[in-house]
């Protein structure tokens, strides 16, 4: 619990540093997109966050590494963030910090994201389907989605939106008729 309240008082005023960095300069979107970009090359290279999270690596090697790898790619007001996270020992929490900027950048943008568990992989009429049902749901003026597969389902969709789940798999409703049926008994 300690660990988590130090995250979030170092997560949080970070990321909002960087979104009103963003916004003052009109580059909210251009920012939105290079953190997603440098949340995937985290997600791809847990030997990168490794050498990152490493108080033994000195913060030069780590300033190089991040200028040889995200140098040309994105906006020298991140690069300067990025350098300034490594000088103040903060840098192994740039992937959270990353993900906070997305959902202050979403909540900004009236996005919410939808995590939806299926069967079988979505085509665009249901993915389009589920986006309207969102939108009627949460109100928000665009739904992105995060789709997982997970054979067990058997049929049908799990829908999260925050903490709202709707839960129209088979795997699910086969589960509500057997709570009926041991409850009447």
């Amino acid at each position: 619990m300690k660990g988590s309240l130090l995250s979030a008082g170092i997560v949080e005023p970070y990321a909002q540093a960087l979104m009103d960095l963003s916004q003052a300069n009109n580059l909210t979107q251009q920012f939105g997109e290079e953190v997603a970009s440098l949340l995937n090359l985290l997600s791809q290279s847990p030997e990168l966050q490794q050498f990152l999270a490493s108080p033994v690596v000195k913060a030069e090697d780590k300033e190089g590494i991040l200028q040889r790898i995200a140098g040309e790619q994105v906006h020298p007001y991140i690069m300067n963030f990025l350098k300034i996270l490594v000088n103040r020992g903060r840098i192994q929490f740039l992937e959270p910090i990353c993900q906070q900027y997305r959902t202050l950048l979403n909540k900004l943008n009236q996005v919410v994201v939808a995590e939806v568990t299926s069967a079988v992989p979505l085509n665009e009429s249901q993915e389009q389907a589920i986006r309207e049902q969102v939108i009627g749901i949460s109100g928000a003026q665009n739904v992105e989605i995060e789709t997982r597969i997970e054979p067990d389902l058997i049929g049908g969709v799990i829908i999260k939106v925050g903490s709202q789940i709707i839960d129209s798999s088979l795997r699910g409703q086969l589960r509500r008729i057997s709570i009926r049926l041991n409850s009447a008994a």
